[in-house]
């Protein structure tokens, strides 16, 4: 029961801390110049989107069997291999082509066996009974490139939305092929489904001469709208990718200083520039299509071979465009397409709606208490309510300092938490009440009562901070957010409890000396 000088300044020092971080949560502009932290609101209770989106595992396997039929073809050609309708049906998740003879078998296996994979297993290479050669690509190697390519979304959407700006945005994955964005104090989200609906895979590809395949694309060749209706027809282009966009480092938003339109600039890196200079010096004269999913952005024709992995598009963009088209190029592009499958605007009105009930029943609830353990528990309640609000106080100094984001859930998880703290102040005032009744001196049963009382405090919050810290592992959303705050609480409560309640009745005994116990 003795507290010295250095553990009662301790405690103090920690409550006018915690009274101090909390200050900003109060005040409109508090002192600019110092580096306050304050606790964000949630969707519910500021207002904002909420999107479902779906991953588009179809098209994976589409790209991934265009990416094997590409291989296939250099793999025959550099040994010298011949072969006749290269086909490829994402249904069956296969590549099938005709040897150009039927002596050429043989030979055609043993070249394509030795394909890199991109995972071990990930496909095989069979002859059919029509004399056919067929590569099919695995279930499992689809499955593990599906939980790739989504893992992968919910990182590039995280940089698209951080660019914009957003505030606490929340991401996170649901089931096998769906990521949930929640975006507080974001009202109007077209733009953000603009930037999120959009692949932004970006290729390099030459424009095939011939004028018959205008109107009929032969095999190897798609005929690709333009990206701006009215610039002409589709242009057949060829499938191969000379130069793909995930080369790029970087790209901006700038204005021409000849057309004095807005254009976007892009950077290669070391590959790309490679690539870039490669097919550039090889194809002088041609058509050389900018590709953006599959929309043909401009088809420049190569005047000279550029060497410096620097280059710029211009396709009638206003400053918006302009500007999210090099926000998703820096972002790089989505392994699939994204498509929204639910969508729910949460008005501010609502969001301060929430916020007054919440604010209403966390203050119905803290009143409640106190007036339970002042009429219970007479001046020892009041002290265990002393600690309630200080408990209080340093909960909203944690989240401050880590800029948690308040939800609903987080407000009931504080409510809650509050109710644990009285239980465990409850405890000790109940064994000393005991420790009196057995006829101790009032420092002995203060004693006894703290001590008796500290162990089942300390069990029952560790299991409990256990509990809500699975909770926030292994939880999402708004469960998280419950589980933050309970966890958060737990701690505070330990330190309230076992410390400062003490330490206030250690102090009134210690001035007044008392006969008696007020409990």
């Amino acid at each position: 029961m003795y507290y010295s000088r250095l553990k009662l300044a301790s405690v103090l020092g920690v409550c006018l801390l915690g009274l101090l971080l909390c200050l900003p949560n109060g005040l409109r502009n508090p002192f600019p110049s110092m580096p306050w932290r304050q606790i964000h609101l949630g969707l519910d209770l500021r207002g904002g989107s909420y999107l479902l989106m779906q991953v588009d595992l179809k098209s994976l396997t589409h790209d991934r069997l265009q990416t094997l039929a590409d291989s296939t073809r250099e793999t025959l050609l550099k040994s010298q291999l011949g072969y006749r309708n290269i086909t490829t049906n994402a249904d069956t998740s296969t590549v099938s082509f005709m040897p150009r003879d039927a002596s050429e078998t043989e030979a055609d296996l043993t070249a394509l066996s030795k394909l890199p994979r991109v995972v071990p297993n990930e496909f095989t290479v069979a002859k059919q009974d029509n004399g056919s050669i067929v590569l099919t690509l695995s279930p499992e190697a689809l499955k593990a490139r599906a939980r790739e390519a989504v893992t992968q979304s919910i990182e590039i959407v995280r940089r698209r939305i951080d660019a914009t700006g957003a505030v606490d945005p929340e991401i996170t994955r649901q089931g096998d092929d769906r990521i949930v964005v929640e975006l507080p104090g974001v009202s109007d989200p077209e733009r953000i489904k603009t930037l999120l609906g959009t692949t932004a895979k970006m290729t390099f590809r030459l424009v095939d001469p011939n004028p018959m395949h205008a109107t009929a694309a032969p095999p190897g060749v798609s005929l690709l709208p333009m990206a701006t209706a009215g610039d002409g027809p589709p242009l057949p282009v060829y499938d191969h990718v000379d130069v793909d966009g995930t080369d790029l480092t970087n790209a901006g938003a700038v204005i021409d200083s000849q057309s004095g339109e807005w254009a976007v600039t892009f950077t290669f890196d070391s590959v790309g520039t490679h690539a870039f200079s490669t097919v550039t010096q090889a194809n002088v004269g041609r058509r050389f299509a900018i590709v953006l999913d599959n929309k043909v952005i401009e088809a420049p024709v190569i005047r000279s071979p550029i060497t410096g992995g620097n280059g710029q598009i211009t396709g009638g963009f206003d400053a918006q465009k302009a500007t999210d088209l090099a926000l998703m190029l820096r972002a790089g592009a989505l392994p699939a397409p994204l498509s929204v499958m639910e969508q729910r605007t949460i008005g501010p009105s609502l969001g301060a709606d929430s916020i007054r009930a919440g604010m209403l029943s966390l203050a119905a609830g803290f009143v409640f208490v106190i007036l339970f353990m002042a009429l219970f528990y007479g001046r020892f309640g009041w002290y265990a309510n002393v600690a309630l609000l200080a408990n209080l106080v340093l909960m909203v100094a944690i989240l401050s300092l880590f800029e948690a984001t308040l939800t609903l859930p987080g407000m009931a998880g504080m409510l809650l938490t509050l109710g644990m703290a009285v239980d465990a102040n409850i405890l000790i005032n109940e064994r000393i009440r005991e420790e009196v009744a057995r006829g101790r001196t009032p420092l002995a049963a203060m004693q006894a009562g703290f001590e008796r009382a500290t162990s089942t405090i300390v069990d029952s919050n560790a299991t409990a901070l256990l509990a809500h810290v699975m909770l926030f592992v292994f939880g999402t959303g708004p469960v998280r957010g419950f589980a933050l705050t309970i966890t958060i609480g737990i701690v505070t409560t330990l330190f309230t409890t076992l410390l400062l309640s003490r330490l206030l009745m250690v102090r009134w005994y210690a001035l007044t000396r008392p006969t008696s116990l007020p409990v």
